[in-house]
């Protein structure tokens, strides 16, 4: 018999990126009481990766769980970025109610329609939570009303339009029911979750039922599967099955080694957990999301939701430049492997293909970002390889025309900037869908673009915008192939030949274009090392020395000024790149380089392709 318990709560915290999620977890697990009072604790303490602590953004969805009077509330913070939705995608059936965080000033945003659809064909129930209205150009009733549309655009049913409205700054740390009510603790919040979020139900006396959704790594224990307990108990040494929805041949055997629950930020070993628990699972070697735990006398798996596909690939190969082998730790195509195949243990959004070559691996993710966090992971792990250009990932209909992925790119940006992202836009084979005006002297331009059209923009945004637009972007589906694009528009400067980037060289150099290198750089033939403003690629000598003689002393070099070099970050190398280069990624360098080092080859390929 199927029974609630209610002293459990389970909820996801989901927002567009940047809209105070993992803030607000903060503020849930302090008042909470989980930190001590004297306890040192650093901000967004749920973001416990180096790269999401520089980024600002949540990569992996987090487990935590807070106490408030009688009830444990299991909570999950999610990723806000569109690159990162397939792990939105599978957390939400661990839950039985979401916590929807809307900025108060901007209001629903791209990602907030993806994620809410999601939670919304789940049938779970909605908290909006109106975060950050202590701005000072906060307008909560205007979001109210945004918010409500979106969820009617949506289609969500006549209880979850009833949903109840929380006021709150996760920085001050205060949730209000009402705008006018004092600004106290988070206890609104607190009591909302318990009073408007069902208790997890299912049913303690059937055969054990528990469905994996994240996978955790730990070097020392293996994986841990992590996933909540629908139906019956499980308990420590409990002899059970593995199977799987989409594969109906799975059947494994297991035993349960350790059993643990979340309380604040830490793993509590456990000997057995109830219904309505979100438990983690080590000693299970081949544990695998989507899997259903079951008892051997009725294995019965639960359905899992196919994650969306990923929409572009690059390829990963290993570094065969002069340089290689200098900077890194794993260089071999060996370590390559069992590194990208060891990726796909915790990341189900990716997908890793081998090639006709040994030395090569085709990676496909949900956008630059999620492929760009996997190649600074790796650099910063002690690896050395080189990857190409991003390409998207074409399908074919039944009448077998050609299809690409298109993205939906929402823009906001100073009204004076709007006619360069227009036109950048429109000649990326973008179509301008709709004009707004936002708060603040912003324009809100909404675009249909290729994905394709997106790779390597953002760059040029910044740029054209100074720094002060907002580029959002959410996968709409595919379309016909809207034809040829060509991504830059200017050429490569390329070193002539190997050695040392000398000052006298580079001074002569920095006339062509802008460079990518200061002095004393080690260089070869075919490596880039600098943008020309023309289209054409031009080969320079940026090792080339002045000649003695008795009238020419060397001092007379300390006289040449050279201009700063300009130096790129990974995202904004592999924006640059073109089709025809590589990006030799090691722990301590970036570099591109041409995939045809030798000149005439290279000249020689380029007039077969033309």
């Amino acid at each position: 018999m199927k029974m609630k318990r209610e002293d459990v709560r389970n909820i996801a915290i989901i927002a567009h990126v940047d809209h105070g999620k993992t803030t607000l977890v903060d503020q849930l697990l302090r008042q909470s009481g989980v930190f001590r009072a004297n306890q040192e604790v650093q901000e967004r303490v749920m973001d416990s990766n180096d790269l999401e602590r520089e980024r600002g953004i949540t990569i992996l969805s987090k487990n935590t769980a807070v106490f408030y009077k009688d009830t444990k509330i299991n909570i999950i913070d999610t990723p806000g970025h569109a690159d990162f939705g397939g792990e939105v995608e599978r957390v939400l059936k661990m839950v039985d109610g979401v916590v929807l965080v809307v900025d108060a000033y901007e209001g629903p945003m791209p990602q907030t329609k993806f994620v809410l659809q999601k939670a919304l064909d789940l049938n779970l129930s909605v908290i909006v939570c109106i975060n950050k209205i202590d701005r000072p150009e906060a307008r909560p009733g205007d979001v109210i009303d945004e918010t409500l549309e979106l969820m009617m655009d949506l289609d969500a049913t006549d209880e979850q339009l009833d949903c109840p409205f929380i006021y709150a700054s996760a920085r001050g740390g205060f949730a209000k029911y009402k705008i006018e009510d004092p600004e106290a603790d988070m206890s609104p919040l607190f009591e909302t979750i318990i009073n408007h979020i069902p208790a997890p139900e299912g049913d303690p006396d059937a055969e054990t039922q528990v469905l994996i959704s994240t996978i955790d790594y730990n070097e020392f224990v293996g994986r841990i599967g992590i996933g909540r307990v629908d139906n019956g108990g499980l308990k420590v040494n409990q002899e059970c099955v593995l199977v799987n929805h989409h594969e109906p041949d799975k059947f494994k055997k297991i035993k349960i080694g350790k059993l643990y629950e979340f309380d604040g930020l830490k793993r509590v070993e456990v000997q057995e957990a109830g219904i309505g628990s979100i438990v983690a699972i080590s000693g299970i070697a081949d544990i695998h999301i989507g899997d259903t735990i079951c008892t051997p006398n009725n294995p019965e798996s639960i359905p899992f939701q196919k994650i969306s596909e990923p929409t572009i690939a690059m390829y990963f190969m290993v570094n065969d430049s002069p340089l290689a082998g200098q900077e890194g730790k794993y260089i071999t195509s060996r370590h390559l492997r069992d590194r990208l195949f060891r990726e796909l243990n915790t990341d189900v959004s990716l997908r890793v293909e081998e090639t006709d070559s040994a030395d090569c691996f085709k990676v496909s993710g949900r956008g630059e970002l999620h492929l760009s966090v996997l190649i600074e992971n790796m650099r910063r792990e002690g690896f050395e390889f080189a990857v190409s250009k991003a390409e998207v990932l074409y399908k074919y209909d039944e009448r077998n025309r050609k299809l690409e992925p298109m993205e939906l790119a929402y823009v906001d940006v100073p009204e004076e900037y709007t006619g360069v992202v227009i036109q950048k836009l429109t000649s990326r084979k973008g179509a301008l869908q709709g004009m707004s005006q936002a708060a603040g002297g912003y324009s809100r331009l909404e675009f249909s673009i290729p994905s394709r059209g997106l790779i390597g923009y953002r760059g040029d945004f910044m740029t054209d915008t100074k720094g002060n637009g907002i580029l959002n972007t959410i996968f709409d589906g595919y379309s016909e192939y809207k034809g040829d694009l060509f991504y830059r528009q200017t050429g490569s400067l390329i070193a002539f030949e190997a050695g040392e980037a000398i000052t006298y060289g580079l001074f002569n150099a920095q006339e062509r274009g802008t460079l990518f290198i200061g002095p004393g750089v080690k260089v070869y033939s075919g490596m880039v090392v600098g943008q020309s403003p023309k289209a054409e690629d031009i080969e320079i000598n940026v090792c080339k020395t002045k000649k003695l003689t008795n009238t020419r002393s060397s001092s007379a070099d300390e006289a040449l000024k050279l201009t700063p070099p300009k130096i790129m970050s990974l995202e904004q190398a592999l924006d640059f790149i073109d089709t025809d280069e590589l990006l030799e990624v090691t722990p301590e360098s970036l570099r591109i380089r041409k995939k045809i080092l030798d000149s005439t080859l290279r000249k020689r390929a380029s007039f077969k392709n033309k």
